[in-house]
């Protein structure tokens, strides 16, 4: 493959317009270019804005490492672009430097068999190639002041695309942090069914400070945990996950949620950069038909009947972990083993502009199914409040007691409760 050096002499017009207004033209194009960090919008909006400047029709092939993909983001008609295995074999050759030093950065379709003018144009920012652009149109060849505007058209889209790159092989390399902190939540006791549900906002695939957890404690009781770090991204995912094992390893002291609560804040507080968290703690006692709970400036619980009817279980609500003002409590309630508890993050239930409490009673108005299971009470609660379009992430976890075969479960009242 050979660079052609034009030796076209210069006109002042570009597509019917004066000099003056092909430069205002680009300009008004190139604002058009890279409004996104998405390198196909990218390209498409490139297509689209070669074709509004020149005329004819436009498209662009990527170029990965020695690999070139067909034409796409295709502007205008795709029959009067050249073979496609000619743009191909220029994306191949765009890095290797011309022989003289001379070459414009372009190269023109050979012009025979009645073919249409066609040029191909490199993606080119700094030393990296990221593809061609390819224009063709009836008519007229292109002028070299023509091919200078679009040049500059294509040297701006390969600056975005550059930078789209980069910014999905961070993303990439975020996310894979992110999954291998957002552990899966331990195993509760066999008796306690337990189902999870996490989903990123919109179509975000990246995780942020939502999480639930499972602690497993002596006599059959476990400890339901769920979270919410400030903020999104890769730094909420990391302290999440430091609350998460700071909770792991003060919940094996056995304490009341609110004592776990407090040495939580206790150890977030010492460390100057940890950000604050929400918290709601829940200690199920199946075989007391107990439920003790404890709230660090979270939402609370939700407990819906075996008849399919939910209500708010609202417990004290202290500060957010990583405060250091502590002043937690807990509350105490019975649960039984024909009733579904809730623990959610506040992306289940909140709207821009709409009141807490407005929100919270959608949940409480949601009726389920008699004798529902714990993922089937999930799937409800994601579909009637829309979940999918959740304006922040979401983790919801839903638990039911089992009554094993044999188990007593003491009367409220009785000795046996300890109350």
């Amino acid at each position: 493959m050979r660079w052609i050096r034009s030796r076209r002499r210069t006109t002042v017009q570009v597509g019917g317009q004066s000099r003056e207004n092909g430069l205002r033209a680009l300009r008004v194009a190139a604002a058009g270019i890279g409004t996104t960090p998405d390198e196909s919008t990218t390209c498409a909006e490139l297509a689209r804005a070669v074709v509004r400047l020149a005329g004819g029709s436009a498209a662009v092939m990527h170029r990965v490492g020695r690999s070139v993909s067909g034409y796409d983001s295709i502007t205008g008609d795709a029959g009067a672009l050249p073979d496609a295995r000619w743009a191909a074999a220029v994306a191949q050759d765009a890095a290797t430097p011309a022989a003289d030093g001379r070459a414009e950065p372009w190269t023109e379709y050979p012009a025979h068999g009645g073919a249409r003018p066609a040029i191909c144009l490199p993606l080119t920012s700094g030393e990296l190639q990221y593809g061609v652009l390819v224009c063709a149109r009836d008519g007229p060849p292109f002028t070299r002041f023509e091919v200078e505007l679009l040049a500059l058209l294509a040297e701006r889209a390969a600056s975005h695309i550059r930078q789209a790159r980069e910014y999905d092989r961070v993303s990439s390399t975020a996310a894979d942090l992110q999954r291998a902190l957002l552990a899966e939540p331990g195993r509760p006791h066999p008796n306690l069914d337990v189902a999870v549900r996490y989903l990123p906002a919109g179509t975000r695939t990246l995780v942020g400070g939502d999480w639930c957890e499972t602690v497993r404690l002596h006599f059959g009781r476990t400890l339901l945990v769920v979270g919410d770090v400030m903020g999104h991204g890769l730094e909420a995912a990391v302290d999440m996950n430091a609350y998460r094992s700071s909770l792991r390893y003060i919940a094996s002291a056995d304490l009341p949620p609110h004592r776990v609560l407090r040495q939580m804040d206790d150890v977030a507080s010492g460390e100057a950069d940890r950000r604050p968290a929400t918290c709601l703690i829940a200690r199920v006692d199946p075989a007391r038909g107990q439920l003790t709970v404890a709230s660090a400036g979270h939402l609370p619980a939700a407990l819906i009947t075996r008849g399919g009817r939910t209500s708010l279980l609202p417990a004290p609500v202290g500060p957010p972990l990583g405060t250091g003002f502590g002043g937690y409590e807990s509350t105490t309630y019975r649960i039984d083993p024909d009733q579904t508890l809730v623990l959610f993050t506040d992306g289940l239930v909140e709207h821009r502009g709409e009141d807490i409490d407005s929100s919270l009673q959608r949940l409480a108005e949601i009726r389920f199914a008699v004798g529902a299971g714990v993922h089937e009470i999930l799937e409800t609660i994601v579909s009637r409040l829309d979940v999918k379009n959740a304006e922040d992430d979401v983790a919801v976890m839903a638990a039911r007691p089992r009554l094993r075969h044999g188990a007593h479960i003491p009367l409220e009242g009785s000795p046996e409760m300890g109350w």
